[in-house]
């Protein structure tokens, strides 16, 4: 059927000329329009935009022609009945060796629609996907690289159109992210909501706490004072008790040295004149000063003072401290054991074999040195031991303090019970002042532009890996260990955010981790991305001891923009 009135034909760039009515009693000028085939695309699916154009009071369609392989915002530059001039402006040439297959133009505009230039461009119009520029060198050369298959129009091979396919894919794609972008962002607003009512609670825990301390401060400083005075009467007593025990101790100590020179004293008063004389003192070699193994009459007389003999009393004044420690005593103890006589067949077994009979010199030789031995043998069974003082049946008994009596004890325990009550008042107290730290830290803190992200401040999140599992604690650390076993590596701590200066908030580092081997200290850089549940997807190193990972969370969707009306449908992008 023929439509009333004039027509307009429109040449689409495939060759394809559709024809529209212009309303009556308007004239047309001379087409100078080409509307991309995309757009005829969408008007063979949908009539309305067809009513629209015939609703139009006036339709200047014109008929504007453009190379094959330039775009329609660049259609302009390319005017048929003017030369033509290459877009970098280098050169001027006749319109009709645009697309002649030869390159005049530097840049290679001048062959948009060939593989004449080979830094030359290509327009894919790809109608129901997306546009796209392909290299002029790939026309024609038997490779489909458009996905309406215009850039093989003269190869021989027949390209089939995946555009409308493509286009499907990419859409639901964009619709899924679009349905992941809507969710995570109605999360995000629960997050935002929930922070502030969190907020508030924490602000008002805070000013009870801030009041709290105050009133528990001077509880602290009041059951200090108590202490303190719970511990004086102990401290008194305890030095008391101390004091006696040492008094004993010192007493007895003295009454053992008394017995011990006594006991010398006598054993060394020969003739038991009551005295000791510097014959008698010499009859004890050991006590020799000068180390000739005999005790001189003058060195026995340095010993006594300067005086020939001396009394009881003056020895243990004078003389027992100097001898004490060399005096052996005359006493042989009887708790020694007796040398039982040597096993003759050992000491058969023990001499060597005689290779021949000693010689009379040899014998005698022998026989000398056997007397000597035995001399010596005797010697050392007469030579009584150091006379020294009697060990207690068990030492730690008697070096152990007795324990106290009721009235110290009971001063002790006063004082204990106070300690206890002070140390308790002041171990709340640092309680109560690492809360407030932590809640005024909490509280200021840079959660994003609406504290979206506060809640990942007291959460932890891993990522398992052939070799390794990466721990995030946001705001706090990250860190690495082998999967196998072993001891954590730090990666970093937290540092500060660390996105671009229009969207700060999308990223975070963590720096001054543990140190790597003749390198720089490890960090890590977070990068957050929209999604409705929180985990980390991913962890690279892209630089040695730089790591990158991804946090997927509802906190890093932004708003979507508002839903098409659902009559509103395009088969292109």
């Amino acid at each position: 059927m023929t439509p009333a009135g004039p027509q307009c034909p429109v040449q689409a760039h495939g060759g394809e000329v559709l024809a529209f009515p212009i309303a009556s009693g308007h004239s047309a000028s001379p087409c100078s329009l080409l509307l991309p085939t995309e757009h005829f695309s969408g008007l063979r699916a949908s009539g309305k935009m067809l009513v629209l154009l015939l609703l139009l009071p006036v339709c200047w369609a014109v008929e504007v022609k453009r190379p094959r392989g330039v775009s329609l915002t660049n259609h302009h530059f390319y005017d048929e009945s003017k030369p033509f001039t290459c877009l970098d402006g280098s050169t001027i040439i006749p319109f009709d060796q645009v697309n002649d297959d030869y390159c005049d133009c530097k840049d290679g505009s001048d062959e948009p629609g060939t593989a004449a230039c080979p830094n030359g461009s290509f327009h894919c119009t790809n109608t129901g996907y997306k546009p796209l520029y392909i290299l002029s060198r790939w026309v024609n050369d038997g490779v489909c690289d458009c996905c309406d298959g215009t850039d093989e129009y003269n190869s021989g091979i027949v390209c089939e159109n995946t555009c409308k396919e493509k286009g499907r894919k990419e859409r639901e794609t964009l619709q899924q992210m679009a349905e992941v972008t809507r969710e995570g962002f109605r999360l995000k607003k629960i997050l935002i909501e929930d922070w502030k009512k969190a907020r508030e609670e924490k602000q008002q825990k805070l000013i009870e706490l801030q009041a709290g301390k105050k009133s528990l401060e001077d509880q602290v400083e009041m059951l200090r004072t108590v202490k303190e005075e719970a511990e004086k009467p102990e401290k008194e007593a305890k030095d008391q008790h101390r004091k006696l025990w040492e008094e004993q101790q010192a007493a007895s100590k003295a009454q053992r040295e008394q017995e011990l020179a006594a006991n010398a004293f006598q054993e060394l008063d020969d003739d038991m004149d009551g005295a000791v004389s510097v014959a008698e003192l010499q009859t004890h070699p050991e006590l020799d000063t000068d180390g000739d193994g005999a005790l001189s009459e003058g060195e026995a007389q340095t010993l006594l003072g300067g005086d020939m003999q001396m009394d009881a009393a003056t020895f243990h004044d004078r003389v027992w401290s100097a001898i004490r420690d060399k005096y052996q005593s005359e006493v042989l103890p009887t708790d020694l054991p007796v040398p039982s006589a040597p096993d003759l067949t050992e000491l058969q077994e023990e001499q060597p074999p005689v290779p021949s009979l000693p010689t009379e010199e040899e014998e005698e030789e022998e026989e000398a040195e056997e007397e000597e031995e035995e001399e010596e043998e005797e010697d050392s069974q007469e030579t009584p031991p150091p006379l020294v003082p009697s060990q207690p049946a068990s030492p730690t008994e008697e070096d152990k303090m007795p324990p106290y009596d009721e009235q110290t004890q009971a001063f002790i325990d006063a004082a204990q019970e106070a300690r206890n009550k002070f140390e308790e008042a002041e171990r709340s107290l640092r309680d109560m002042e690492e809360s407030i730290r932590n809640l005024e830290q909490e509280i200021s803190f840079d959660f994003g532009p609406s504290g979206e992200f506060a809640y990942l401040y007291s959460q932890c999140y891993e990522l398992t890996t052939n070799e390794y599992i990466y721990r995030l604690c946001p705001f706090k650390l990250v860190s690495q260990k082998p999967k196998l076993g072993g001891s954590p590596t730090n990666l970093g701590t937290w540092g500060s955010w660390a996105g671009p200066e229009h969207d700060k908030f999308s990223a975070m580092k963590y720096e001054q981790g543990t140190g790597c081997w003749q390198g720089p200290n490890r960090s890590t850089t977070v990068r957050l991305l929209c999604g409705k549940e929180t985990v980390v997807i991913s962890t690279t190193e892209p630089s040695r001891c730089e790591y990158l990972m991804e946090l997927m969370t509802p906190a890093a969707c932004p708003e979507p923009p508002p839903e098409p009306p659902a009559e509103d449908h395009h088969d292109e992008l």
